[in-house]
Protein backbone atom coordinates (compact mmCIF):
# COMPACT_ATOMS: atom_id res chain seq x y z
CA UNK A 1 0.00 0.00 0.00
CA UNK A 2 1.07 3.38 -0.72
CA UNK A 3 0.35 6.41 1.52
CA UNK A 4 1.03 10.27 0.68
CA UNK A 5 1.36 12.09 4.28
CA UNK A 6 0.86 16.03 3.95
CA UNK A 7 2.90 18.06 6.47
CA UNK A 8 4.90 14.69 7.99
CA UNK A 9 7.96 16.48 8.79
CA UNK A 10 6.05 18.04 11.57
CA UNK A 11 5.42 16.83 15.35
CA UNK A 12 1.95 14.13 14.96
CA UNK A 13 2.83 13.74 10.99
CA UNK A 14 6.51 12.35 11.50
CA UNK A 15 5.15 10.23 14.89
CA UNK A 16 2.98 8.81 12.17
CA UNK A 17 5.37 8.36 9.12
CA UNK A 18 7.77 6.51 11.28
CA UNK A 19 5.03 4.09 12.62
CA UNK A 20 3.99 3.30 9.19
CA UNK A 21 7.66 2.70 8.03
CA UNK A 22 8.31 0.66 11.38
CA UNK A 23 4.85 -1.53 10.46
CA UNK A 24 3.82 -0.60 14.08
CA UNK A 25 0.29 -0.61 12.67
CA UNK A 26 -1.47 -4.32 11.22
CA UNK A 27 -1.23 -4.92 7.29
CA UNK A 28 1.74 -2.09 6.64
CA UNK A 29 4.36 -3.99 7.03
CA UNK A 30 6.62 -2.85 3.40
CA UNK A 31 3.96 -0.05 2.84
CA UNK A 32 5.50 2.52 0.80
CA UNK A 33 5.00 6.57 2.33
CA UNK A 34 5.63 9.97 0.35
CA UNK A 35 5.68 12.77 2.62
CA UNK A 36 4.69 16.28 1.36
CA UNK A 37 5.50 19.00 3.16
CA UNK A 38 6.06 22.52 2.62
CA UNK A 39 9.13 23.03 5.73
CA UNK A 40 7.52 25.99 7.00
CA UNK A 41 9.40 27.17 10.83
CA UNK A 42 7.74 24.28 12.90
CA UNK A 43 9.33 21.31 10.41
CA UNK A 44 11.85 19.61 10.60
CA UNK A 45 13.76 16.94 8.15
CA UNK A 46 15.13 15.61 11.37
CA UNK A 47 12.00 14.11 12.13
CA UNK A 48 12.45 11.94 9.38
CA UNK A 49 14.09 8.62 8.37
CA UNK A 50 15.04 9.78 4.95
CA UNK A 51 17.77 6.66 4.52
CA UNK A 52 14.66 4.24 4.50
CA UNK A 53 14.35 3.26 0.70
CA UNK A 54 10.52 3.38 1.00
CA UNK A 55 10.52 7.07 1.76
CA UNK A 56 10.02 9.55 -1.03
CA UNK A 57 9.86 12.95 0.66
CA UNK A 58 8.74 15.71 -1.34
CA UNK A 59 8.77 19.54 -0.27
CA UNK A 60 6.16 21.25 -1.58
CA UNK A 61 2.48 23.45 -0.82
CA UNK A 62 -0.76 21.47 -0.93
CA UNK A 63 -2.20 25.04 -2.52
CA UNK A 64 -0.21 23.85 -5.19
CA UNK A 65 -2.65 22.28 -7.56
CA UNK A 66 -0.38 21.31 -11.05
CA UNK A 67 2.18 19.73 -8.56
CA UNK A 68 -0.39 17.62 -6.57
CA UNK A 69 -1.68 16.74 -9.83
CA UNK A 70 1.70 15.37 -10.90
CA UNK A 71 2.31 13.94 -7.52
CA UNK A 72 -0.90 11.87 -6.38
CA UNK A 73 -1.35 9.22 -9.12
CA UNK A 74 -0.71 5.76 -7.48
CA UNK A 75 -1.15 6.78 -4.00
CA UNK A 76 -4.05 4.25 -2.22
CA UNK A 77 -4.32 6.89 0.67
CA UNK A 78 -3.80 10.71 2.28
CA UNK A 79 -3.55 11.55 5.51
CA UNK A 80 -3.81 15.00 5.86
CA UNK A 81 -1.90 16.17 9.05
CA UNK A 82 -0.73 19.37 7.24
CA UNK A 83 -1.98 22.75 8.70
CA UNK A 84 -0.92 26.01 10.78
CA UNK A 85 -1.90 25.31 14.27
CA UNK A 86 -0.34 27.79 16.75
CA UNK A 87 -3.88 29.68 17.97
CA UNK A 88 -1.26 32.93 19.25
CA UNK A 89 -0.39 32.66 15.90
CA UNK A 90 -3.82 33.08 14.72
CA UNK A 91 -4.57 36.10 16.98
CA UNK A 92 -1.93 38.17 15.33
CA UNK A 93 -2.92 37.15 11.89
CA UNK A 94 -4.88 34.64 10.81
CA UNK A 95 -4.58 35.10 7.08
CA UNK A 96 -1.88 32.26 6.23
CA UNK A 97 -4.42 29.92 8.62
CA UNK A 98 -7.12 30.23 6.03
CA UNK A 99 -4.90 30.14 2.93
CA UNK A 100 -3.42 26.52 4.38
CA UNK A 101 -6.02 24.63 6.09
CA UNK A 102 -9.37 25.90 4.14
CA UNK A 103 -7.74 27.02 0.82
CA UNK A 104 -4.87 24.55 0.91
CA UNK A 105 -7.18 21.28 2.22
CA UNK A 106 -9.85 22.49 -0.65
CA UNK A 107 -6.92 22.38 -3.30
CA UNK A 108 -6.07 18.42 -2.03
CA UNK A 109 -9.36 17.22 -2.14
CA UNK A 110 -10.21 18.47 -5.37
CA UNK A 111 -6.56 16.75 -6.17
CA UNK A 112 -7.67 13.51 -4.81
CA UNK A 113 -11.00 13.21 -6.52
CA UNK A 114 -9.18 14.04 -9.71
CA UNK A 115 -6.07 11.48 -9.45
CA UNK A 116 -8.52 8.76 -8.38
CA UNK A 117 -7.12 8.66 -4.77
CA UNK A 118 -9.55 6.27 -2.92
CA UNK A 119 -9.33 6.82 1.16
CA UNK A 120 -8.63 10.30 2.61
CA UNK A 121 -8.07 11.07 6.23
CA UNK A 122 -8.52 14.48 7.32
CA UNK A 123 -7.03 15.54 11.07
CA UNK A 124 -8.55 18.09 12.75
CA UNK A 125 -8.73 19.39 16.73
CA UNK A 126 -11.41 19.55 19.39
CA UNK A 127 -10.82 23.10 19.26
CA UNK A 128 -13.65 23.22 16.64
CA UNK A 129 -16.38 22.86 19.22
CA UNK A 130 -14.98 25.92 21.21
CA UNK A 131 -15.45 25.64 24.65
CA UNK A 132 -17.45 24.36 26.91
CA UNK A 133 -17.69 24.03 31.21
CA UNK A 134 -19.20 20.75 31.69
CA UNK A 135 -20.00 17.56 30.17
CA UNK A 136 -18.47 16.44 26.53
CA UNK A 137 -18.59 17.10 22.90
CA UNK A 138 -19.95 14.45 20.79
CA UNK A 139 -19.58 14.18 17.50
CA UNK A 140 -22.77 16.16 16.36
CA UNK A 141 -22.01 19.11 18.57
CA UNK A 142 -22.48 22.23 16.83
CA UNK A 143 -19.26 24.46 15.89
CA UNK A 144 -18.03 27.14 17.62
CA UNK A 145 -14.91 28.09 17.04
CA UNK A 146 -13.16 30.97 18.99
CA UNK A 147 -9.95 31.43 17.15
CA UNK A 148 -8.87 31.69 13.57
CA UNK A 149 -6.77 28.47 13.77
CA UNK A 150 -9.81 26.93 15.09
CA UNK A 151 -12.28 28.70 12.86
CA UNK A 152 -10.02 27.42 9.96
CA UNK A 153 -9.81 23.92 10.58
CA UNK A 154 -13.66 23.91 11.48
CA UNK A 155 -14.12 25.39 7.89
CA UNK A 156 -11.41 22.53 6.66
CA UNK A 157 -13.42 19.98 8.40
CA UNK A 158 -16.60 20.91 6.52
CA UNK A 159 -15.18 21.10 3.08
CA UNK A 160 -13.65 17.48 3.57
CA UNK A 161 -17.11 16.17 4.24
CA UNK A 162 -18.63 18.31 1.03
CA UNK A 163 -15.75 16.47 -0.68
CA UNK A 164 -17.43 13.06 0.76
CA UNK A 165 -20.78 14.05 -0.60
CA UNK A 166 -19.94 15.36 -4.10
CA UNK A 167 -16.78 13.11 -5.05
CA UNK A 168 -16.08 9.65 -4.85
CA UNK A 169 -12.61 9.72 -2.25
CA UNK A 170 -14.29 8.22 0.81
CA UNK A 171 -13.34 11.18 3.69
CA UNK A 172 -13.52 10.41 7.23
CA UNK A 173 -12.50 13.45 9.44
CA UNK A 174 -10.53 12.86 13.29
CA UNK A 175 -10.91 15.73 16.13
CA UNK A 176 -8.09 15.00 18.90
CA UNK A 177 -7.65 16.30 21.95
CA UNK A 178 -4.26 17.97 22.97
CA UNK A 179 -0.97 15.86 21.76
CA UNK A 180 2.46 15.41 23.39
CA UNK A 181 5.62 13.52 22.76
CA UNK A 182 8.70 13.94 21.74
CA UNK A 183 9.73 16.10 18.29
CA UNK A 184 7.42 19.00 19.16
CA UNK A 185 8.19 22.16 18.20
CA UNK A 186 8.86 24.11 20.86
CA UNK A 187 5.79 27.20 20.87
CA UNK A 188 3.69 24.57 22.21
CA UNK A 189 3.33 24.70 25.73
CA UNK A 190 4.67 21.60 27.36
CA UNK A 191 8.09 21.63 24.64
CA UNK A 192 8.27 25.06 25.54
CA UNK A 193 8.00 25.03 29.77
CA UNK A 194 10.75 21.76 29.71
CA UNK A 195 13.20 23.58 27.57
CA UNK A 196 12.60 26.77 29.57
CA UNK A 197 13.25 24.78 32.49
CA UNK A 198 15.77 22.79 31.34
CA UNK A 199 17.60 25.91 30.75
CA UNK A 200 17.14 27.91 34.44
CA UNK A 201 14.29 29.93 32.55
CA UNK A 202 11.00 31.38 33.72
CA UNK A 203 7.83 29.70 31.93
CA UNK A 204 4.95 31.90 31.15
CA UNK A 205 1.49 30.82 32.52
CA UNK A 206 -1.58 32.67 31.40
CA UNK A 207 -3.50 34.06 33.71
CA UNK A 208 -3.96 31.92 36.99
CA UNK A 209 -3.93 28.56 34.80
CA UNK A 210 -7.65 27.39 35.59
CA UNK A 211 -7.73 26.76 31.57
CA UNK A 212 -8.77 22.94 31.03
CA UNK A 213 -7.57 20.51 28.75
CA UNK A 214 -7.10 16.69 27.81
CA UNK A 215 -3.84 15.07 26.93
CA UNK A 216 -3.37 12.11 24.97
CA UNK A 217 0.16 10.93 24.00
CA UNK A 218 1.02 11.41 19.95
CA UNK A 219 1.69 7.63 19.99
CA UNK A 220 -1.97 7.00 21.29
CA UNK A 221 -3.12 9.56 18.31
CA UNK A 222 -1.94 7.89 15.81
CA UNK A 223 -2.83 4.36 16.33
CA UNK A 224 -6.51 6.17 16.13
CA UNK A 225 -6.33 7.75 12.89
CA UNK A 226 -4.72 4.96 11.26
CA UNK A 227 -7.45 3.02 12.81
CA UNK A 228 -9.79 5.33 11.34
CA UNK A 229 -8.62 5.41 7.94
CA UNK A 230 -8.85 1.89 7.63
CA UNK A 231 -11.59 0.96 9.39
CA UNK A 232 -13.79 3.75 10.24
CA UNK A 233 -16.49 4.92 7.62
CA UNK A 234 -16.06 7.30 4.95
CA UNK A 235 -18.27 10.20 5.93
CA UNK A 236 -18.12 9.50 9.58
CA UNK A 237 -15.98 12.15 12.45
CA UNK A 238 -14.21 10.29 15.27
CA UNK A 239 -13.57 11.95 18.48
CA UNK A 240 -9.81 11.09 20.50
CA UNK A 241 -8.58 11.56 23.47
CA UNK A 242 -7.30 9.50 26.51
CA UNK A 243 -10.11 11.94 28.52
CA UNK A 244 -6.97 13.13 30.89
CA UNK A 245 -8.02 16.14 32.20
CA UNK A 246 -5.65 18.68 33.71
CA UNK A 247 -5.65 22.32 33.98
CA UNK A 248 -3.07 24.18 33.09
CA UNK A 249 -1.65 25.04 36.89
CA UNK A 250 -1.83 20.96 37.09
CA UNK A 251 0.09 20.66 34.31
CA UNK A 252 2.62 23.25 35.11
CA UNK A 253 3.27 21.55 38.42
CA UNK A 254 3.41 17.65 37.26
CA UNK A 255 6.31 19.07 34.68
CA UNK A 256 8.13 21.53 37.86
CA UNK A 257 8.25 18.21 39.62
CA UNK A 258 10.20 16.25 36.47
CA UNK A 259 12.44 18.99 35.97
CA UNK A 260 13.43 19.74 39.58
CA UNK A 261 11.79 23.30 40.13
CA UNK A 262 9.39 24.80 42.17
CA UNK A 263 6.66 27.46 41.52
CA UNK A 264 9.07 30.39 41.71
CA UNK A 265 9.75 29.85 37.95
CA UNK A 266 6.34 30.51 36.86
CA UNK A 267 5.85 33.73 35.70
CA UNK A 268 2.14 34.46 35.48
CA UNK A 269 1.42 36.53 32.29
CA UNK A 270 -1.97 38.25 30.74
CA UNK A 271 -4.55 35.76 29.60
CA UNK A 272 -4.53 35.62 25.71
CA UNK A 273 -7.90 36.83 23.86
CA UNK A 274 -10.50 34.68 23.57
CA UNK A 275 -9.20 31.99 25.84
CA UNK A 276 -11.22 28.92 25.93
CA UNK A 277 -11.94 27.66 29.29
CA UNK A 278 -12.43 23.90 28.88
CA UNK A 279 -12.22 21.12 26.11
CA UNK A 280 -13.26 17.35 26.91
CA UNK A 281 -14.83 15.30 24.09
CA UNK A 282 -16.85 12.25 24.13
CA UNK A 283 -14.97 9.11 22.53
CA UNK A 284 -17.79 6.55 23.11
CA UNK A 285 -17.75 6.57 19.07
CA UNK A 286 -14.05 5.40 18.07
CA UNK A 287 -13.91 3.36 21.32
CA UNK A 288 -17.30 1.31 20.58
CA UNK A 289 -16.91 0.98 16.79
CA UNK A 290 -13.45 0.80 16.57
CA UNK A 291 -11.80 -0.55 19.54
CA UNK A 292 -9.87 2.09 20.21
CA UNK A 293 -7.92 2.86 24.07
CA UNK A 294 -4.97 4.72 24.85
CA UNK A 295 -2.21 3.32 26.10
CA UNK A 296 0.12 5.58 27.36
CA UNK A 297 -0.49 7.02 31.01
CA UNK A 298 -0.09 10.61 31.43
CA UNK A 299 3.01 10.26 34.09
CA UNK A 300 5.14 7.79 31.42
CA UNK A 301 4.58 9.81 28.70
CA UNK A 302 5.69 13.13 30.41
CA UNK A 303 8.35 11.32 32.17
CA UNK A 304 9.69 10.06 28.70
CA UNK A 305 8.95 13.82 27.27
CA UNK A 306 10.99 15.62 30.26
CA UNK A 307 14.11 13.00 29.19
CA UNK A 308 13.60 13.25 25.68
CA UNK A 309 14.15 16.86 25.53
CA UNK A 310 17.12 16.50 27.94
CA UNK A 311 18.62 14.16 25.94
CA UNK A 312 18.13 15.50 23.18
CA UNK A 313 19.09 19.44 22.78
CA UNK A 314 21.05 19.29 19.75
CA UNK A 315 17.68 18.72 18.36
CA UNK A 316 15.49 21.45 20.04
CA UNK A 317 18.18 24.79 20.79
CA UNK A 318 18.86 26.16 17.48
CA UNK A 319 14.81 26.12 17.15
CA UNK A 320 14.63 28.96 19.82
CA UNK A 321 15.29 31.68 17.23
CA UNK A 322 12.66 29.96 14.93
CA UNK A 323 10.10 29.85 17.02
CA UNK A 324 10.53 33.74 17.73
CA UNK A 325 9.70 33.00 21.40
CA UNK A 326 9.20 35.30 24.69
CA UNK A 327 11.19 33.80 27.34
Amino acid sequence: MKFLVTGGAGFIGSHYVRDLLAARFPGTAGCEVTVLDKLTYAANLDNLPLSDPRLTFVQGDICDAEMLSALLPGHDAVVHFAAESHVDRSLADGTPFVTTNVLGTQILLNACARAGVGRFLHVSTDEVYGSLLQGSWTEDTLLEPNSPYAASKAASDLMARAYWRSSDVEVSITRCSNNYGTHQFIEKLIPLFVTNLLDGLDVPLYGDGHHVREWLHVRDHCRAVHLVLTEGRGGEIYNISAGTELTNRELTERLLALCGADWSRVRQVPDRTAHDERYSVDTSKIREELGFAPEVPLEEGLTEVVAWYRDNRAWWEPLRARAALSV
